[in-house]
């Protein structure tokens, strides 16, 4: 019997253990520096291009650049953690992001700012998965959907208050508190990892690190993420600049792949994982829910901003009801994975997902402001439906040293399905807009019509690597 699935079905039913707790709060609150990072940077694009003396194409690699170096930075985790121990390697991560920020904050022309944000990306491309990875392994597969539901705050805090945070900083500071803020909290982080995570011994076997498989899987999904982003760019699958590293990505994810099922060393990432039907169809729904939420979050502020005339700041408290339904059904949802599965939960929440995104489908200039705030507040009540149970459907029945590899897993396809959803999306719009020299309030509500139309028929996808996951008999098999 495995690890994470030989737990008692009492276990799933009983209290969380407060040790367990400590470490996913010490683990939470290290998370928070990347994650409200990354969405605050979002809004300071213009602010760096204007304060730099720069382009937008050229403070666009700020964005692009930490991407792809999180990117690359994923696959190393599991080796890591495996190697070193979990407790080591997720310090080590947050040592990274925080120098990376101090030099941020100190950046003095576009190429400097760029390259020590190459610097936090592979700081925040370890510590992600890396901390999905100790908290399961601390938990024995007990209660993993509260403590799902625990780490999954960052995730929700992050779009929610990093545009906010964002705005009131850059509109009263300066850009440079964008970096400043990470400072202590990466510092407090470090010491409460420190104290609050108990030591973890590497693996006994001391693999040693795959380089092979390293050099073919981190440069195919950096290269992925940066022909995806090139799309919306683009308009579309045209151009040597999204073709080119497309076709090379694809190249050396073969390649992976083929070296991965033949190599006799442990590899980089253990594809043999998917031969599970229910950790393949984990991974094809986190795929599609990265889709859903991270092309949300694309849309919804350029359809305030762009449709409504909101201002920036203004968006980003438009858009809090969304927050104020995920935090309230996040906890809710974790004990109903832990005792029924994953499989209803994330079919119903889909359906309320799709009837919750409709209203912006038909919306205009005019549409009732309250009417959108509850459909916002429906719609982010059924998203943690479409993560929290996922995860513990991926990491059901895993062994201890299969954790790591399914963290990346689920990274990288997380990552894809957000940049995907929001490169389609934002190519959707870009079309219907491309026939209008000057469109009018009219076209442009209906540009976005279109993008929320795409948005729905990516959350109906998601039904059928659904219907695969685990339902109650599995999670609660003893």
């Amino acid at each position: 019997m495995s690890d994470i699935q030989a737990k008692p079905q009492k276990a799933q039913i009983e209290k969380l253990d407060p040790a367990v707790l400590k470490v996913a709060l010490v683990l939470v609150f290290g998370a928070l520096a990347p994650l409200f990072d990354s969405t605050m940077v979002n809004v300071a694009i213009d602010t760096l291009r204007y304060d730099l003396n720069s382009t937008v194409s050229v403070i666009q690699w700020v964005i692009t650049g930490y991407i792809l170096t999180m990117g690359m930075a994923v696959p190393v985790s599991g080796w890591a953690v495996n190697r070193f121990g979990g407790k080591k390697v997720y310090m080590f991560a947050l040592v990274v992001f925080f120098a990376g920020s101090v030099l941020c904050s100190l950046a003095w022309n576009p190429g400097s700012l760029i390259g020590f944000r190459l610097l936090q990306g592979v700081g925040a491309g370890i510590l992600i998965p890396t901390l999905q990875t100790v908290l399961v392994q601390t938990t024995g597969g007990r209660n993993l959907g509260r403590v799902m539901s625990i780490i999954s705050v960052p995730t929700l805090l992050g779009p929610i208050l990093g545009p906010v945070l964002g705005g009131i900083m850059i509109n009263a500071l300066s850009w440079r508190w964008i970096f400043y803020v990470n400072i202590p909290i990466t510092i407090i982080a470090l010491l409460l990892a420190w104290r609050g995570i108990p030591s973890d011994k590497p693996s006994p076997s001391k693999q040693s690190l795959d380089i092979a498989g390293l050099l073919l899987l981190s440069p195919a999904f950096a290269t992925l993420i940066y022909s995806i982003a090139q799309i919306s760019n683009y308009g579309g699958l045209k151009g040597s600049r999204v073709i080119l590293p497309l076709v090379t990505s694809l190249v050396l994810m073969t390649a992976f792949i083929i070296y991965a099922l033949r190599t006799k060393k442990a590899p980089l990432l253990d594809l043999r994982l998917f031969k599970s039907r229910i950790f393949s169809a984990s991974n094809a729904t986190v795929f599609l829910a990265g889709m859903v939420m991270n092309g949300a979050l694309l849309l919804l502020p350029l359809y305030y901003q762009q449709v409504r005339g909101e201002s920036v700041l203004y968006t980003g408290v438009l858009l809090i009801p969304q927050g104020i339904g995920m935090l309230l059904t996040r906890s809710w949802i974790g004990r109903l994975s832990d005792q029924m599965g994953s499989r209803i939960i994330v079919i119903l929440s889909l359906l309320v997902t799709v009837a919750a995104t409709l209203p912006f489908a038909f919306a205009g200039p005019d549409t009732n402001q309250l009417l959108l705030s509850a459909a916002l507040l429906v719609r982010g009540a059924a998203l943690n439906g479409l993560l929290i149970p996922v995860m513990v459907s991926a990491y059901n029945g895993l062994r201890k040293d299969q954790v790591p590899h399914a963290s990346i897993s689920i990274r990288i396809f997380q990552t894809i399905g957000g940049a995907f959803g929001a490169a389609i999306l934002a190519t959707v719009i870009a079309h219907q807009l491309s026939g209008h020299s000057a469109p009018d309030a009219r076209t442009v509500a209906d540009a976005f019509h279109a993008a929320f139309w795409w948005s729905i028929g990516f959350t109906v996808a998601a039904f059928i690597p659904s219907v695969f996951l685990s339902k109650a008999a599995a999670a609660k098999k003893a």
